[in-house]
């Protein structure tokens, strides 16, 4: 099934009668051969009879010719140029430069206004993730570098005018940047139109040396901008004693995922590397949250299967729960992946590693402090700071005094709840309030937003719902925390609803409303720095913070918390890290794919359809239900569907949302895919084992297929059969 929609799949009436002025502007200046104002030998000729009539009536000439310039300007007709010149010839240098500044920054906020409005959309459509970097270089260095190109001539202003359009630049600050940057030519040009008469050729104004020097204007004040950057460097340095020569390389803190990569990375290219963690090596993904986690939903899906046994001929039962035994094999699972992050595995791979808590006293110098003796300090040529984040906990009256868990805590239980409530209905709340649920503990999810895993389509995000309830899951949605309060002997949570108040009884409360980033004691205050609005440590592009040799990658940064880009963001800290002085690579976030471990599992990578409707962005939609699929029907599992969305008319693949058994493994096709710009034709073309899962792919592959065949071509292929019968 296949479905087109977007903000721009068809165009409004006004962009087509935009459109349409702007070719007819086109076309009547080459009918009428409007051309023959604009050349230099006209100029000269009726230089003389056009200087009389502004002397005879010069308010008016002046208004007539600003009135042209401008429109000239806005509709990019070839003439602009040659009219500077008039402006010169007609008028004194004051006066055609006055006229000239404000006629060629409005005509241009024009030009720019009607890209912005007619072409902006279509290029975000298309070219949605360049834009969108683009976009961000704009927001902070976009006045900059329009003041740059207003300055260079050798940039065509017509073409600076429709690219800034399709930006997100500010029209103000488009039209002031535009009136400066524009006035060094403009009053080079109005200045010759003054002596026109020893101009042969409009090349003659601009010399190489005009040229060079024009050139050299605008590079100034990026010039201007790399000495304020690298004075600021040398003051924010300046305080500080920088060692003679360094103990190491390298200095990582946090053995989590984000910084067991750096240290791997640095050793492989033998630099020397410390990696220094204060708690357990690998980080929460191991030891309180992926591991841990998927080991309890692998169980509780174990129970699932068993309550359906019958429709599988199975004599239906169901088997008593040893649930300290779940536990301890959780455990055992951890040891068992433990030695892949161990201090032995990383020291044989060349990582010293050492456990304590590290503090950075200086851009150069980090402080160990195991235990809280024997402090140790350590010099080195660059830091990685891979800290973490860990739970937050909601300020609710009442719930520090009786007590609750969080993604951190929860698994040191060992005896089943009667009842939970679970806070927060993101993917570890919705995971984990399953998967008790499945257990038999009677579980409340409270969520303030209207519905569960928000950032997902409503579709994905009701198949999930749907499923939770299935499994005896109450959920509350649009419901407000207020308090925790015991209530004879018995502990509550009062939440509200539209101001109405209700109690939900509970045995355990776990906290899951999300993650902040681990900041606190490592020396950041003292050195200045800075924080984003979500108290994440702030970095470039290339994961530098203020100080260009200290770097953070991972859930202390975000802007993604996950294991995998983590792992992706180690690469890029560790590289820059190491070899900035040679090259520097900016985080490449384009492809990132996550997924939510419910039954259904919700994976998905690029855009949804929520998200591309939003923006705007002109989309079509191909869903192929998983009930279709033979595998899904032979395993019992026909819940759920893929929907890709790709650029109208076309294969390339914007964003793939997956709803369905195993839909983590399942989206991983689609990720190699839109990493390496192949389209749903090759996913086509590509050979899937049956009976699998994975031939899900194909077959949705095959659904846009269909719906995007080739009409007219079938018509004749048609006819040709036809033909052939004959």
């Amino acid at each position: 099934m296949q479905r087109r929609t977007g903000g721009v799949s068809t165009m409004k009436r006004g962009k087509i009668f935009v459109l349409l002025l702007l070719a007819l502007s086109f076309v009547l200046y080459y009918w009428l051969d409007l051309g023959r104002f604009f050349n230099l030998d006209y100029l000269k000729t009726t230089q003389h009879a056009y200087r009389e009539i502004s002397q005879t009536h010069p308010v008016a000439t002046m208004a007539a010719y600003f009135f042209i310039y401008v429109l000239v300007a806005a509709t990019s007709v070839p003439g602009a140029l040659l009219l500077t010149l008039a402006g010169g010839a007609l008028f004194d240098l004051a006066t055609g430069v006055l006229l000239i500044s404000f006629a060629s920054s409005i005509g241009a906020t024009l030009a720019f206004l009607t890209s912005r409005y007619v072409y902006r959309d279509w290029v975000t459509a298309r070219f949605g993730d360049k834009l969108q970097t683009i976009n961000a270089g704009i927001e902070k260095e976009g006045a900059l570098y329009l003041f740059m190109l207003r300055l260079i001539p050798i940039f065509p202003f017509f073409v600076i005018n429709t690219l800034m359009g399709v930006t997100k630049i500010r029209t103000f600050t488009f039209y002031w940047v535009s009136q400066i940057g524009m006035l060094a030519a403009t009053i080079i040009y109005v200045n010759a139109g003054t002596k026109l008469s020893r101009i042969q050729n409009p090349s003659d104004i601009m010399s190489l040396q005009v040229l060079i020097a024009l050139m050299l204007a605008g590079v100034f004040p990026l010039l201007v901008k790399q000495l304020f950057s690298a004075f600021r460097r040398r003051q924010l340095y300046a305080k500080w004693h920088k060692p003679k020569q360094f103990d190491r390389n390298l200095i990582v803190i946090g053995a989590g995922a984000a910084g067991l990569v750096t240290s791997y990375i640095a050793a492989a290219v033998k630099a020397k590397v410390t990696l220094i963690e204060a708690g357990k090596m690998g980080g929460d993904c191991l030891n309180t949250g992926c591991v841990p986690s998927k080991s309890l939903l692998r169980a509780a899906s174990l129970l699932k299967q068993a309550s359906q046994s019958a429709a599988f001929g199975i004599q239906r039962s169901q088997p008593p729960v040893d649930f300290a035994r779940t536990m301890a094999r959780m455990r055992d699972v951890i040891h068992a992946i433990e030695p892949h992050d161990s201090i032995e595995r990383y020291t044989a791979l060349g990582v010293e590693v050492i456990q304590g808590h590290a503090r950075i006293v200086s851009p150069w110098e980090v402080e160990i402090n195991a235990n809280q003796i024997n402090a140790q300090r350590l010099t080195t040529r660059s830091i990685v700071i891979a800290s973490g984040a860990r739970p937050f906990v909601p300020p609710i009256p009442g719930l520090m005094g009786e007590g609750f868990h969080t993604s951190e805590t929860i698994w040191d239980i060992t005896e089943l709840p009667g009842q939970m409530a679970v806070l927060g209905g993101g993917p570890i709340g919705c995971e984990l309030a399953q998967a008790f649920a499945r257990f038999g503990v009677r579980v409340a999810i409270v969520e303030m937003g209207e519905r569960l895993l928000s950032r997902e389509d409503p579709d994905a995000s009701a198949l999930v719902t749907e499923s939770m309830m299935a499994d005896g899951v109450e959920v509350l949605t649009s419901h407000r925390a207020l308090r925790c309060v015991r209530e004879n002997g018995m502990k509550q949570l009062i939440v509200a609803q539209n101001d109405i108040e209700r109690a939900i009884d509970f045995d355990v409360i776990l906290c899951a409303v999300g993650r902040v980033a681990r900041t606190e004691g490592m020396g950041l205050e003292e050195l200045g720095i800075p924080l984003t609005l979500q108290k994440t440590i702030a970095t470039n592009a290339h994961l530098q913070t203020i100080y260009p040799n200290i770097f953070a990658c991972g859930d202390v940064v975000g802007p993604y918390q996950f294991t995998h880009t983590a792992s992706h963001q180690a690469w890029y800290a560790a590289v820059n890290a190491l070899f900035g002085n040679v090259k520097r690579f900016s985080v490449d976030y384009s492809v990132i794919p996550w997924a939510t471990f419910t039954d259904p599992e919700v994976a998905r990578v690029g855009l949804s359809e929520t998200e591309a409707t939003k923006r705007g962005i002109a989309h079509s939609v191909t869903r192929y239900d998983l009930k279709e699929l033979d595998r899904a029907i032979i395993d019992g599992v026909p819940q759920g569907y893929i929907k890709v969305l790709t650029v109208p008319g076309k294969d390339k693949i914007l964003g793939v949302t997956i709803v369905g058994h195993r839909a983590g493994d399942l989206i991983a096709e689609y990720v190699l895919a839109m990493k390496h710009g192949l389209g749903l034709n090759k996913v086509l073309q590509t050979i899937h084992i049956y009976p699998t899962l994975a031939e899900a792919n194909k077959a949705a592959a095959g659904e846009w297929r269909r719906a995007n065949a080739p009409a007219t071509l079938l018509r004749w292929v048609s006819r040709y059969h036809e033909w052939r019968r004959r």
